[in-house]
C-alpha cells in the first residue's frame, strides 16, 4: 500500500493548550510515518518538532506577530500551492478548520479535523452555525477532546465526531516540575494560588481577580502565567484594586509545571473550552482544583464536582468562597485530590496517541 504524505495545518502556534497537544501527537505520528509536512505560520514550530518532520513557515517573526485571519490566508495559500503539486495527500487541521475542509474538498482531498473548544465560543449566531453544519459534515473525520464536547457537536451539527481525549505525559510532567525556578513569590505560609493560560477573554481571569479582592484580608498569593490582549486591563485592575503584594503576573513559560508543584490551588475561570489540558496537569501534580462549571471538559475532568470544585461561570464569590473553605489539612480534600488523581489513566499518554494514529492510519494508506 502506498502511503499519503500527511499535511498538519496548524496556522497559529501561540502556547496553549491547542500548541502543547499538537507538538506531543506530531511527534509521536512522526515515529510511525514516513512523510509529514506542517504547514503554520510560526517558524517558532521547528523548535519543538522532530527533524523528520518538514516544516513549512515563514523565515520572518513577522507573521507572528500577525492576527490570526492574516496566518490562515497565509497558510491556506501554501496548503494550496502543496495541493497543486501533491495529490496523494492527507490533510489533519488543528485550527481554521472551515477554511481548509473548503479548501480540501476543491481539491478532492481527504481531511481530519480536530476541534479543541466548544462551539459556544465559536457558534453562536444563526448564520455560523448553518454553515459550520455544512462544513463540518464536509469532513471526513471530526475529532473531539471530550464525551460532552461530543454530545454538543454531534445534536448541534448532526454529526458523528470521534473522542480521543488529550494524551498527558505524566512522566514528563513530574520531571519538569522539579527544576527550580528563581521567582520567590510563593516564599512564606500563605495559600499558594496558581492559574496558567492565555490572558484572553475565554479565560475570564477577571472573575478570578475579584474573587481575590473579596478575600483581600486573607493571607494569599496568586501567580497567574500567560500572555495575552487583556493583560493591561489585568494589570490596570489589580492596581486599582491595591493587590499588587498578592497577585503576580509573569509571561508563557516552556514550564509551568515547576511552579505548579508550589501551589496549593490551581484557579480556572474559562467561559468555554474542550478539556483543558491544564486541569489534567494540576491533577497529575495532585493539585486541588477549583473550575467554572464551562463547556466543555472540566465537569468531565472534575467528575461532577468529585474530584474538585465547580462554580458557575463568572460567579465570583462562589469562587471565593471554596477558596476561603479550602483547608490543604482536610480529608475532604485529600480525598478529592486522590479521586482525580487516580483517574487520569483515561488520558493515558501511548493509549490516546494509539488513537490518533489508528484514526489517520485508516485513510492514510491507498
Amino acid at each position: 500500500m502506498k502511503e499519503k504524505k500527511l499535511i498538519i495545518f496548524i496556522p497559529s502556534i501561540e502556547g496553549g493548550g491547542v500548541e502543547k497537544n499538537f507538538f506531543l501527537i506530531t511527534n509521536y505520528l512522526s515515529q510511525y510515518l514516513n512523510d509529514i509536512t506542517v504547514i503554520t505560520a510560526d517558524k517558532s514550530a521547528k523548535k519543538g518538532i522532530n527533524k523528520k518532520v518538514t516544516i513549512i513557515a515563514p523565515q520572518s517573526n513577522f507573521w507572528s506577530r500577525q492576527k490570526r485571519l492574516l496566518k490562515y490566508f497565509l497558510c491556506l495559500y501554501n496548503l494550496f500551492l502543496f495541493a497543486l503539486q501533491n495529490k496523494n495527500i492527507l490533510v489533519f487541521s488543528f485550527q481554521a478548520n472551515a477554511y481548509a475542509i473548503i479548501l480540501s474538498k476543491i481539491f478532492g482531498i481527504k481531511i481530519i479535523t480536530r476541534s479543541n473548544s466548544s462551539s459556544e465560543g465559536w457558534s453562536k449566531n444563526i448564520i455560523k452555525k448553518f454553515l459550520y453544519k455544512i462544513f463540518l459534515n464536509l469532513s471526513d473525520q471530526v475529532v473531539v477532546n471530550s464525551y460532552a464536547f461530543k454530545k454538543e457537536l454531534d445534536r448541534k451539527f448532526n454529526i458523528k465526531s470521534h473522542v480521543i481525549y488529550n494524551p498527558l505525559n505524566k512522566k514528563n510532567i513530574k520531571k519538569k516540575s522539579k527544576e527550580k525556578i528563581k521567582i520567590n513569590f510563593f516564599k512564606g505560609n500563605y495559600l499558594k494560588l496558581i492559574t496558567i493560560g492565555r490572558l484572553v477573554d475565554q479565560k475570564d481571569h477577571l472573575t478570578m481577580l475579584k474573587s481575590i479582592n473579596l478575600l483581600n484580608k486573607k493571607n494569599i498569593r496568586l501567580l497567574i502565567i500567560g500572555r495575552g490582549d487583556k493583560k493591561e486591563k489585568l494589570v490596570q485592575y489589580i492596581k486599582e484594586k491595591k493587590l499588587s503584594s498578592k497577585i503576580k503576573l509573569i509571561p508563557f513559560q516552556r514550564n509551568p509545571y515547576k511552579f505548579l508543584r508550589q501551589a496549593d490551588i490551581f484557579l480556572f475561570t474559562s467561559k468555554f473550552e474542550g478539556l483543558p489540558n491544564v486541569l489534567l496537569e494540576a491533577q497529575c501534580l495532585k493539585k486541588y482544583i477549583i473550575s467554572t462549571e464551562c463547556p466543555t471538559g472540566p465537569k468531565e475532568i472534575l467528575l461532577n464536582g468529585k474530584a474538585g470544585d465547580l462554580v458557575s461561570i463568572g460567579d465570583y464569590k462562589k469562587l471565593a468562597d471554596k477558596i476561603n473553605k479550602y483547608d490543604k489539612k482536610n480529608i475532604y480534600c485529600k480525598k478529592k485530590i486522590l479521586i482525580g488523581y487516580k483517574k487520569l489513566y483515561r488520558f493515558d499518554y501511548n493509549y490516546n496517541m494509539r488513537k490518533y494514529y489508528n484514526s489517520i492510519k485508516k485513510f492514510i494508506y491507498t
